[in-house]
C-alpha cells in the first residue's frame, strides 16, 4: 500500500521535476528518494515519471496520481483539524438569536468571518426580539444572542457589549420637522407615537420613555410595533413617528426621513451586544471573533 509519505514524495518529484530538487525540499537525500519513486512505480505497475537523465514530463498515470495525490493530502491535513478541533470543542453547530436591527451590517460581518475561521460548523439563525432571546438562552434553546441593551430579567447570563449608538428620530416624509437636520426631543412631544411594546424589551423600552420625560412629555402611543422595519413602515405610512436604530436609517426607507435627536433626554443610546449562559469553545470562539470584527471597524454601517 502507497502511505501519506510516499504521496508527498511523489507530489514534491511532480511538481519540482527534479529529483536533487524535491530531495531538497523534502530535506532528504536523493537516492532514497529515487527508489521511492521506483517503488511506487512497482506497486501499481506503471510508469509515472518520463525520465533520461532527468525527469522530462509525467506520464498519463502520473498527472492522475498528481491530481489525487494532491486531494488526499489535502483531506488528510483536513481530517487532522478537525481532530484537533473536535478535541477543543471547535465542531458541531451553533444556535445565534439576533435582533432584526442587527441584520444591517453588524451580524453578517460576524457571520462571515466566523464561517472563514470555522467553515465546518453549522450556524442555526433565528431572528428574536431582545426579550424572547433571553428566555431561549435561559431555556438552553440557544447558545449564543445579538440582544439590546439594557436588559430586564436577564438571570445569570453573561453580556459582552459590542457597539453603542443613540436612537434617531423617524419621521413621515413631509413632515415639517424633516426639513431640520436634528430634531429636538421636546417637538415630538405633540406628536402621535409608534413604539414596540415594553414586553418585547423592556430596557430600552423605559429608556425611550424615560429620555421622553426629561423631555418634558410621556410619549402618546398611537400604535405598537415589534420590529423596527415595521415601525419605519408604519411611519412611512403616516400613522406616527418614532425612534429607530441608526443601521435601520442608513439602509434607508422610501418615505420616511431619519434624523438625529437633540436636546433634553438625548441622546437615547443603548449597546448591542453578545448574550450566552455559558461559555462553550464555539461561544468563546464566535465572542473572540465578534470583538476582532469591532476592533478593526467592520461593524460600523454607512451614515
Amino acid at each position: 500500500m502507497i502511505d501519506l509519505r510516499q504521496l508527498r514524495q511523489f507530489v514534491a518529484v511532480a511538481e519540482e521535476l527534479s529529483f536533487r530538487k524535491a530531495a531538497q525540499r523534502l530535506h532528504m537525500a536523493q537516492p532514497p528518494l529515487t527508489a521511492a519513486i521506483r517503488h511506487m512505480e512497482e506497486e501499481l505497475g506503471t510508469v509515472l515519471l518520463e525520465r533520461s537523465n532527468r525527469v522530462e514530463r509525467l506520464t498519463p498515470s502520473g498527472q492522475v496520481l498528481l491530481e489525487e495525490a494532491r486531494r488526499t493530502l489535502r483531506q488528510a491535513e483536513r481530517a487532522m483539524q478537525l481532530t484537533r478541533r473536535a478535541a477543543g470543542g471547535l465542531v458541531g453547530s451553533l444556535s445565534i438569536s439576533f435582533v432584526a436591527s442587527a441584520a444591517h451590517g453588524v451580524l453578517p460581518a460576524i457571520l462571515r468571518a466566523f464561517s472563514d475561521a470555522h467553515g465546518e460548523v453549522d450556524l442555526v439563525l433565528r431572528e428574536a426580539t431582545t426579550a424572547e432571546q433571553l428566555e431561549a438562552l435561559q431555556d438552553g434553546q440557544a447558545d449564543i444572542g445579538l440582544v439590546v441593551l439594557p436588559c430586564a430579567g436577564a438571570g445569570d447570563l453573561e453580556f459582552v457589549a459590542l457597539r453603542e449608538e443613540a436612537l434617531v428620530a423617524a419621521l413621515p416624509e413631509g413632515h415639517l420637522l424633516a426639513a431640520q437636520a436634528e430634531v429636538e426631543l421636546p417637538d415630538l412631544a405633540q406628536e402621535p407615537w409608534i413604539l414596540f411594546p415594553r414586553s418585547a424589551g423592556p430596557g430600552l423600552h423605559d429608556r425611550i420613555v424615560s429620555a421622553c420625560r426629561s423631555a418634558g412629555f410621556v410619549p402618546r402611543v398611537a400604535q405598537e410595533a415589534i420590529q423596527m422595519e415595521t415601525i419605519a413602515a408604519l411611519v412611512a405610512g403616516g400613522v406616527g413617528v418614532a425612534l429607530v436604530a441608526p443601521p435601520l436609517a442608513a439602509a434607508g426607507r422610501a418615505g420616511v426621513a431619519f434624523r438625529p435627536l437633540a436636546g433634553k433626554g438625548t441622546p437615547v443610546s443603548y449597546q448591542l451586544a453578545l448574550a450566552f449562559a455559558r461559555l462553550t469553545p464555539l461561544v468563546d470562539a464566535f465572542v473572540a471573533n465578534a470583538k476582532q470584527c469591532e476592533a478593526r471597524g467592520a461593524l460600523s454601517f454607512p451614515r
